[in-house]
């Protein structure tokens, strides 16, 4: 296996990730049919996603998981570290996506800066 696999394979997926990203921002929370849907029948799986991921939103549940996880990848040494930045970009990447900006982009930023460290 190549050494340069999984920065290749994060290069794709994470594009990926954006889209699917914007995708259940445009689709799911900004669309003026599921208000009206969510009005009616509260209790639609769909309703109970979209309600559990504004109530993450507000509380900025995904940009802080993202921002910790950025910070213990940055003090981690080696693999771990390399592979938790992963996941802490994957986790930052929708929170700058849904409306958590301020917090995630230092989490973005802490991330990049570990995956490009040694």
């Amino acid at each position: 296996m190549s050494r340069r696999l999984p920065l290749i394979a994060l290069l794709v997926v994470l594009p990926l990730w954006l889209a699917a990203s914007y995708g259940l921002r445009y689709a799911l929370m900004e669309d003026p049919q599921w208000v009206g849907a969510c009005m009616d029948a509260a209790t639609r799986w769909e309703c109970q996603v979209r309600s559990g991921l504004g109530l993450m939103i507000h509380f900025r549940v995904i940009a802080w998981s993202g921002l910790v996880a950025s910070v213990v990848a940055f003090v981690a040494p080696g693999k771990l570290g390399w592979w938790l930045a992963v996941v802490a970009l994957l986790v930052a990447v929708p929170a700058l996506v849904l409306y958590s900006v301020s917090l995630a982009v230092f989490a973005v930023v802490i991330a990049g800066l570990r995956l490009v460290r040694r």
